[in-house]
């Protein structure tokens, strides 16, 4: 579930991708759109927010910056997989019946 992190309105407009940069503040730039090349960003709102490891922050509907905890589990699922090849290359359970 997103938290409201702070209230600044930002009126949004259409063509336009609204994001909190580095910085914690709240930047705009131009969509690119077809062959047309998106613009360069400009700061809307100075929020000075702390960012942390593993949360996502953006701009909600409201126009205000909210955050959300990042959910990660794709990792687990990838060294699984991994290790149950390597131990069927070695001859393991999985690999079936050995050579003499």
């Amino acid at each position: 579930m997103a938290k409201k992190l702070v209230k600044v309105g930002v009126k949004r407009e259409k063509g336009y991708l609204y994001y909190v940069d580095k910085d914690g503040d709240v930047s705009c730039a131009k969509m690119a759109r077809g062959g047309k090349k998106g613009g360069s960003p400009k700061k809307i709102a100075k929020t000075g927010i702390k960012r942390e490891v593993g949360v996502l922050y953006f701009v909600d509907k409201d126009g205000d910056v909210s955050c959300a905890k990042m959910v990660r589990g794709g990792t687990k699922k990838k060294a699984a997989k991994k290790s149950a090849k390597k131990s069927a290359k070695k001859g393991g359970k999985k690999g079936g019946k050995k050579k003499r």
